[in-house]
């Protein structure tokens, strides 16, 4: 085998860099007896060189290779023992993947020989495996960082100005007939024009991408003919990946980052630090275990053997070493410094936050993340569970993260279902859940409130379905969630019912509205605004196809009147502030005499005990109060001492229900959910009745004087 010339180098930085004259290479093992640098020739199929890393600093493993150039593939052998009873799992006939690799060519061919263990050996993991994988393995790849961003800075766009819009980017992509064919479910069909025009028509101010680093689909899955198509499974997380690169460059997902922010987008990765694609103690060698397993991961003290799995995916990234904090902040700086995304979702977040068995919200990579003048400025958003004890932590995150809010989901799910018992709780969620985020000087924004996220039913599904239908996925309808809090409201998925249909159709509005006018950061899934259906797959984590894919050339006229219907509803809450507080409201601060929020009974008087602890209550009006003392704040017509009215009525029949009487000025009746079509103008007085429709959510604001002298 051919040698190349080799000579020291650095230890920092970690990785592959190029510095116009040769690429230094730098890999951390701590307990590694030598490692060899591979160079592989252009089609990434033979191994042309293969090179000690002549040097070790700080148990860093290093050497410059002069004339190296971008382009070029490469891998690492690494020697050691193999002893898994000890946690360790060195194998040098397995190529491995560099942690820091910021692009991977090829894709993951999977055979026995990626294992480091003889696949059916009655020794099971405690045999080895001489076989060599490299022809299997995808191959890292070195690249030329620069890129001409011009003007692009971060947008910063204020936590209470945010709306979130969670999508795929493949499957948004994969049948959009504005994306040419070539280029659909990757970043660049995600950049083009029509694709970030529609986005922003929405009203959204971001978009959440399901995860985009390099990963793997799993065995099982492949030999099923499904895949991952979530990407929960990361392998290579400084890397997109490379099914979503139609150039194969990341130069091509920073042109995405760019556009977006042309648009005034921004762009929020979901990305996993709690696990790797590796699995538990009988998974692959393809990159982490092969270079430190006893470093990289948590391994159970009692029999190092077998991993900590805090994640049900079989291991846990060893996140109380300092090296693994270095290569979680290395990495997240890497996605704000070099390709400009503006923030994170952390799955399964309470994982990042165990020093030891239990939860810390001082966790030492919390803390460092705190501490980075370029992090602390990005969104960080939590998962706040796993499966760990005491794994459920929601609002238990510190100052300046927000988290996503499942309680929200849940009960607003159950009160539109018509669940007896349920106005108490589902009051709290419209007024930012200050029963779980009040504390540490924490704002509304900290809960991200959803009614629908990729992971579980479609809003069109949860009204369609009373129990989840995952067959496809080939676990026997096993997998998934159980309760759903869904209703079918008489038919199991599709019907020509137009009766059902129609409440349907009001039962999906009336949740947009819930989600679009309730304090907090609102998340949308895509395609939701037009009422994407899965079939009643709420795990469709593995289906790569028309079940996950949005079929833009399937949006009927219903759907486009949905999307119109979303578009009100975000502009609603962009005019009116006060639909998006930047404080909690307690109903102890008022001027003239109303106070900045009250519950309203039908009877037109505030609620008392009586009717909070009435279970059969489904109805309720929310006053809320602009008392800031800010200059403008919303759209034209809005401003300090805004006045609205949300009404909400979860019952089967109608209500009558007596509007408060304010300052002897009446209400203008801004939008409702009777239909997708906007309301007549209408006014009414102080005192007056009105008719609020069966399941149905209305919104009112209290006209001033200024609305007089305009007319």
């Amino acid at each position: 085998m051919a040698s190349a010339r080799i000579q020291p180098g650095q230890p920092y930085p970690l990785g592959a860099t190029w510095n116009g004259r040769g690429v230094n290479f730098s890999l951390f093992s701590a307990h590694a007896e030598k490692v060899e640098l591979c160079l592989f020739d252009r089609g990434g199929a033979r191994e042309v060189a293969r090179i000690p890393l002549p040097e070790n600093t700080d148990e860093i493993w290093h050497g410059y290779v002069p004339d190296a150039w971008p382009g070029t593939l490469y891998g690492y052998r690494v020697y050691g023992p193999y002893d898994p009873n000890r946690g360790h799992r060195f194998n040098p006939n397995k190529l491995l993947i560099d942690p820091y690799t910021k692009a991977l060519q090829g894709n993951l061919h999977w055979s026995d020989a990626h294992f480091g263990y003889r696949v059916g050996s009655t020794r099971g993991d405690l045999s080895f495996d001489r076989r060599d994988n490299a022809r299997g393995v995808p191959k890292c790849r070195v690249i030329d960082p620069a890129f001409t961003w011009g003007a692009d800075r971060p947008l910063a766009r204020a936590w209470d100005e945010t709306i979130i819009y969670e999508l795929h980017m493949r499957g948004f992509t994969k049948l959009h007939p504005g994306v040419p064919e070539g280029l659909r479910g990757t970043a660049a069909g995600m950049s083009m024009r029509g694709v970030i025009e529609y986005i922003k028509s929405l009203g959204v101010t971001a978009v959440e991408l399901l995860p985009i680093q390099a990963f793997l689909s799993d065995r099982h899955l492949v030999a099923r003919g499904l895949a991952n198509y979530w990407g929960y499974n990361t392998i290579a997380f400084f890397a997109p990946e490379p099914r979503y690169l139609s150039t194969g460059s990341p130069v091509e997902f920073k042109t995405m980052v760019s556009r977006f922010h042309e648009a005034g987008i921004e762009v929020i990765l979901d990305i996993v630090f709690n696990h790797t694609g590796e699995g538990n103690h009988l998974g692959p060698t393809l990159s982490f275990r092969g270079i430190d397993n006893a470093s990289y991961y948590r391994l159970d003290p009692a029999s190092p053997r077998h991993y900590v799995d805090f994640t049900g995916t079989g291991n846990t990234l060893n996140l109380s070493h300092p090296r693994v904090i270095q290569f979680v902040m290395d990495c997240l700086r890497h996605w704000v410094v070099e390709m400009h995304v503006d923030g994170f979702r952390f799955d399964l977040s309470a994982t990042l936050g165990r020093d030891g068995s239990d939860f810390d919200a001082s966790a030492s990579l919390f803390d460092a993340i705190g501490q980075d003048p370029v992090l602390a400025r990005a969104k960080l958003i939590a998962e706040p569970w796993d499966l760990g004890p005491g794994g459920y932590q929601l609002g238990n995150h510190g100052p300046g993260w927000a988290e996503w809010n499942d309680r929200f989901r849940d009960t607003v799910r159950r009160f539109w279902r018509g669940d007896d018992g349920q106005l108490p709780d589902f009051a709290a969620r419209l007024a930012g859940s200050a029963d779980i985020f009040d504390r540490r000087r924490r704002r509304p924004w900290a809960g991200v409130n959803y009614v629908t996220a990729h992971d579980g039913f479609t809003l069109r599904d949860l009204v369609s379905y009373a129990q989840k239908h995952n067959e496809a996925n080939g676990e026997e309808n096993r997998d998934g969630h159980n309760e759903n809090y869904s209703a079918n409201y008489g038919v199991e998925g599709p019907t020509t019912d137009e009766e059902i249909n129609q409440l349907r159709r009001r039962q999906r509005r009336n949740l947009l509205a819930t989600l679009l006018f309730s304090q907090g950061t609102p998340m949308l899934l895509a395609g939701d605004e037009f009422g994407r259906s899965q079939q009643g797959n709420n795990n469709a984590y593995c289906q790569d196809n028309e079940v996950s894919w949005l079929d833009w050339e399937g949006i009927d006229a219903e759907g486009r009147q949905s999307i119109d219907f979303v578009r009100r509803l975000t502009s609603l809450r962009r005019r009116y502030p006060i639909l998006r507080c930047g404080r909690f409201l307690h109903g102890q601060e008022e001027i003239d005499g109303i106070k900045d929020i009250s519950w309203i009974a039908p009877d037109g008087a505030e609620m008392v005990a009586e009717h909070w602890h009435d279970p059969s209550a489904r109805c309720v009006g929310l006053m809320l109060h602009d008392t800031s003392m800010r200059d403008g704040g919303g759209e034209e017509g809005a401003g300090p001492g805004d006045v609205l009215l949300l009404l909400f009525n979860a019952q089967d029949e109608a209500v009558t229900f007596k509007l408060p009487s304010v300052k002897d000025r009446p209400w203008r009746w801004l939008d409702d959910t009777s239909s997708y079509e906007p309301p007549r103008p209408q006014r009414h007085g102080g005192g007056e009745t009105v008719q609020l429709w069966a399941r149905s959510v209305a919104l009112l604001r209290l006209e001033t004087e200024t609305d007089e002298r305009r007319e």
